[in-house]
């Protein structure tokens, strides 16, 4: 081993060390903007591992908001120039929420003559929340009607409990149906868990969780004791 070659080993595992632990976003890119390290902090804002990140193009995991930006870039970096480039970028954090920042990116070789790495730095300058969904409205009745569904019963079944025809009960899925877009009882079961409007874990079936929609008379659709005209 050549003189200096242990200092050098030394040196460069601290460095890698550094790089694993500072909490800034951090990664090296070839001249193209091809990820070849990165460390935990930048993998973090992609919500992956530090390898997969690795091979991949760090433009398309940030999204320059200026494309004019990346080609004044590109050309500098053609003509070997050294200088600091910054890119505004946005990209989606692993929680949804729609993020903003600054790419700093310094060329970096170890001779003029070689083609320069790509040190890349992220700077993360706000982000704008998720936007929450809208609340599920149903009537009363409709979660009546699921919650019964849920649990097994059969048209004619709900309809006793409900004190409805069975036309009433049919009116009632077929309206769920239609506005949540489902296909058979089944699925509009699964819907009517997965918005919650029935509660998860709770049995018997609980109709209970989502908003109230006031529609005047809609409750009395449907009611009555005598059978069904169609059966």
């Amino acid at each position: 081993m050549a003189a200096g070659e242990p200092d050098a080993v030394v040196w460069r595992n601290r460095a890698l060390m550094l790089f694993d632990r500072v909490s800034v976003p951090v990664a090296v890119c070839d001249v193209y903007g091809q990820v070849v390290l990165a460390n935990p902090a930048m993998a973090a804002e992609c919500g992956t591992a530090p390898g997969r990140l690795r091979g991949r193009q760090v433009l398309e995991l940030f999204r320059p908001q200026e494309a004019t930006q990346v080609e004044r870039i590109a050309e500098a970096l053609r003509l070997r120039h050294r200088s600091r480039y910054q890119v505004s970028v946005c990209w989606r954090a692993p929680g949804g929420a729609e993020r903003h920042g600054q790419l700093t990116a310094d060329p970096v070789s170890d001779s003029v003559e070689e083609t320069p790495a790509l040190l890349v730095m992220l700077r993360v300058l706000g982000e704008r929340p998720v936007p929450r969904p809208e609340p599920v409205r149903t009537t009363e009745v409709e979660r009546r009607v699921l919650a019964l569904l849920a649990g097994g019963a059969t048209t004619a079944r709900a309809a006793r409990e409900l004190g409805l025809t069975r036309d009433g009960v049919t009116y009632h899925l077929r309206r769920l149906s239609t506005r949540w877009n489902a296909a058979n009882r089944t699925e509009l079961v699964a819907r009517a868990y997965a918005l919650g409007v029935l509660a998860p874990g709770v049995w018997p079936p609980d109709p209970g969780g989502a908003t109230t929609e006031e529609e005047p008379g809609e409750e009395g659709r449907g009611k009555g004791t005598g059978p069904s005209p169609h059966g």
